[in-house]
């Protein structure tokens, strides 16, 4: 239990850090910023609370408003992916997470891929919406979700791929 909390709160805390220092600093053509952070929530433990996870994306997302002055929407962003998480894991994996034996590092990579991708669109639509808050500006909208939808899921699988373990 205390290797798992440490885990996490290592995983916690060097995403942020990442996103604070690295990330944020990246705008390409005013479109493209990657949010890498949102790993936190897709890779939590499956059979752990709810109301945990939704606390600590919560508490993942309002740190990062802190840093980049936001606002909340990015708490915003993250609680609504927590909530809906469940969904998108029986929309991706099917009945190994009906049966709650999902390990992101034993599962095929089309369901992972496919996982975060709808973790990372719909992160990213509900945070652009909330940033630019108009309706007359959807396309900007959409705009902004595509191209950093695209770095973001590219930079989750490369991450994920450099730092599982490999299980036998």
């Amino acid at each position: 239990m205390n290797s798992v909390f440490s885990v996490h709160t290592v995983r916690f805390i060097a995403l942020v850090v990442v996103q604070v220092l690295i990330l944020n600093h990246i705008n390409f053509l005013g479109y493209i910023n990657p949010y890498i952070y949102i790993l936190f929530i897709a890779l939590f433990p499956v059979k752990n609370n709810r109301i945990i996870l939704l606390l600590l994306s919560f508490l993942l997302g309002i740190t990062i408003d802190m840093f980049l002055d936001t606002g909340g929407i990015h708490a915003g962003a993250c609680v609504f992916i927590a909530y809906v998480r469940p969904l998108i894991l029986k929309w991706s994996f099917g009945m190994i997470y009906e049966h709650q034996t999902i390990r992101f590092n034993t599962v095929e990579f089309g369901s992972k891929l496919t996982y975060f991708t709808f973790i990372t669109v719909l992160h990213h639509i509900v945070l652009f919406s909330l940033e630019i808050f108009s309706f007359s500006k959807i396309l900007l909208i959409l705009q902004k979700t595509l191209f950093s939808s695209i770095f973001t899921i590219l930079l989750s699988v490369i991450v994920t791929i450099i730092f599982t373990r490999k299980s036998k």
